[in-house]
């Protein structure tokens, strides 16, 4: 339910009242005395779903939306006619499934682009701590930068002005998008490389060796589902009238880790990790704008003139043909990725294939214990530069020629001529037997003094007396 406040000009107070009473809505209006141009001011419950038909209406009759109109939550409202009006707009509201008006909407994202110093504090906070998480390879921290990061006002706010013709909240929306992942970046390589700096970091530490940064090394086809989906699901949260503080959190991992990340590889000079993350963050950022524009769209959000409507679809179709042309020239990337981790996970699967059978060929007991496989390059497809075979045998076992003999069989089987390296680890095995006999060796006991004595093969118990004699 929604309390409106609607301020009449002078000279419509009778055409106002009409429409309302028409509509079956008690209202009560108050006179205006201060102002001339003003004549009474009019406030009335609604149904959620009557607000923008309503709204519409009055429009038609002089009230311009542009003046002030007030809309606000209404917690309970006794009244029958307000009962009929509930009924009546029941089948729109189940339709529409309560999604507030587009005055409301527009009015929530202008809320959520407010307050600049803000949205760039939040924004470097959420990116330093973003790095100290993926420097400290701490999941924990990730997740805790998402949940300040104040991405999601800025991406709904640009969809939205653009369904609405709204030209300054579409401008405001897309800067802010844009200089926020921009602040995060610069954060993002300024705090990793003060940490550098003061030997906050380890001088070996290799960031692609983290979990954490690893997972946004090499972006597949995946982030696309990522991003759409909290592209839709930010947007709803909007337009359902709920929090979308949850919702801002799954906008945040789309953009604020992998943000962070272009910043760590900035700071540690790692172009791949560069391109990478850098793909993630525009994709995502892409795809979130798209998801909210063609769901808005959809559930029938339009300005309320039909000149407008006219212009906001000509500007929809537009932004939306330039937003499926870029994420399409990226996924060029993501395929090449996707595809790339494919090949790469079946060329291990033959080399341990190939090693496999060859071990199994050698004289004594030969174990594969290791098995790295190190790729060079800064795009895909990497090439398999080096295969490190780690092999547990017994000291009889011989390994000489393993290195050749694996390099012709990974060849055979990859079609790749990597460097082949073995490494042979001792294996000094020991059995150990235990004889149990259910009746006794001699008729005398066993002595009271000796010695056990361990072997590699069995145990035997030394006696400084006989055990028994003949």
């Amino acid at each position: 339910m929604r309390l409106v406040q609607v301020t009449i000009p002078t000279g419509r107070r009778d055409a106002v009242v009409r429409t309302l009473d028409d509509e079956g809505i008690d209202y009560v209006v108050t006179d205006e005395t201060e102002d001339r141009e003003v004549a009474a001011v009019a406030t009335f419950p609604l149904p959620q779903a009557a607000v923008e038909p309503v709204l519409g209406r009055l429009q038609e009759v002089g009230i311009d939306e542009r003046t002030v109109t007030v809309v606000v939550a209404a917690e309970t409202v006794v009244s029958d006619r307000f009962d009929e009006l509930e009924a009546e707009y029941a089948e729109t509201a189940e339709r529409e499934e309560d999604r507030i008006s587009r005055q409301e909407l527009q009015t929530k994202a202008e809320e959520l682009v407010s307050g600049t110093q803000t949205f760039v504090l939040m924004t470097v906070l959420s990116a330093v701590i973003a790095t100290a998480g993926l420097l400290l390879d701490s999941a924990a921290t990730v997740v805790g930068s998402m949940v300040i990061a104040p991405l999601i006002g800025p991406a709904m706010s640009a969809a939205i002005g653009t369904v609405v013709d709204d030209e300054a909240l579409f401008r405001r929306g897309v800067w802010m998008q844009l200089g926020g992942v921009l602040v995060a970046v610069a954060a993002a390589t300024l705090f990793a490389v003060t940490l550098r700096s003061i030997g906050l970091v380890p001088p070996g530490l290799d960031p692609l060796e983290l979990a954490e940064v690893s997972e946004r090394l090499a972006p597949n086809v995946l982030v696309l589902a990522v991003a759409i989906g909290a592209g839709v699901a930010g947007i709803v949260s909007l337009m359902r009238g709920v929090s979308a503080s949850l919702v801002g959190v799954m906008i945040a991992v789309a953009l604020i880790p992998p943000a962070a990340a272009v910043g760590v590889g900035i700071a540690f000079v790692l172009p791949r990790l560069v391109i990478g993350a850098g793909v993630i963050v525009a994709v995502n950022l892409l795809s979130i704008n798209l998801a909210a524009l063609v769901v808005l769209w959809y559930e029938g959000y339009r300005p309320e003139q039909w000149f407008r409507e006219d212009r906001a679809r000509s500007a929809l179709l537009k932004r939306v043909a330039v937003l499926v042309v870029a994420i399409a020239l990226l996924s060029v990337f993501l395929g090449g990725v996707t595809y790339d981790s494919y090949t790469a996970t079946t060329t291990e699967a033959e080399i341990r294939d190939a090693v496999g059978a060859e071990l199994s060929t050698l004289e004594g007991d030969a174990t594969l214990i290791d098995l790295r496989i190190e790729r060079t390059g800064t795009l895909p497809p990497l090439e398999t530069e080096r295969v490190v075979v780690t092999v547990g045998a017994e000291e009889t076992a011989s390994i000489d020629g393993l290195a050749d003999t694996l390099a012709d069989r990974i060849a055979a089987a990859t079609g790749a001529d990597p460097a082949v390296e073995v490494r042979l680890v001792t294996i000094d095995r020991a059995h150990a037997s235990v004889r149990v006999s259910t009746v006794p060796l001699c008729e005398y006991p066993m002595p009271a003094s000796g010695t056990w004595v361990g072997h590699a093969k069995s145990n035997l118990f030394v006696s400084s007396t006989p055990v028994c004699t003949q």
